[in-house]
C-alpha cells in the first residue's frame, strides 16, 4: 500500500513563488509516473505536470509552462512542483498523484492521489 502526502501549500500575493512537495509512503515508486493536479471550486480537476521516474520525459500544461518545474528526488521517494509567478486565479486545491504506466493527463488514469494541499493566491 503506497500513500502520497503533500505538502508546501498556503497563503501568497499574486506574483509569489511556492514550493510544494508530495513524499510517497509505504513503497518505491519503481516505473511510475508522478504528476500534480490541482482544482478549483466548480471546476474540473485540472492537470499541471508529469514526471516519468527516470527523470527524462516531463510534461506541463500550456497554461503553467515557463511558470511551473516538476521535479524528483528519487532518493527520498518525493516529486515537487515549483510554482513562480502565481496568479489570483491558480488558487485551488493542490494534488500529486503516480500512476503505475506512462504518461497520461487523464486524472482517471492515476491510482494513487494524495489528500491535497490548499493554495490561496490574493489579488
Amino acid at each position: 500500500q503506497v500513500t502520497l502526502v503533500e505538502s508546501g501549500g498556503g497563503l501568497v500575493q499574486a506574483g509569489d513563488s511556492l514550493r510544494l512537495s508530495c513524499v510517497a509512503q509505504g513503497r518505491t515508486l519503481d516505473q511510475y509516473t508522478m504528476a500534480w493536479f490541482r482544482q478549483a471550486p466548480g471546476k474540473e480537476r485540472e492537470f499541471l505536470a508529469a514526471i516519468n521516474w527516470t527523470r527524462d520525459l516531463i510534461y506541463y500544461a500550456d497554461s503553467v509552462k515557463g511558470r511551473f518545474t516538476i521535479s524528483k528526488d528519487n532518493t527520498l521517494n518525493t516529486h515537487y512542483l515549483q510554482m513562480n509567478n502565481l496568479k489570483f486565479e491558480e488558487t485551488a486545491v493542490y494534488y500529486c498523484a503516480a500512476r503505475g504506466g506512462p504518461y497520461t493527463d487523464l486524472p482517471s488514469e492515476f491510482d494513487v492521489w494524495g489528500p491535497g494541499t490548499q493554495v490561496t493566491v490574493s489579488s
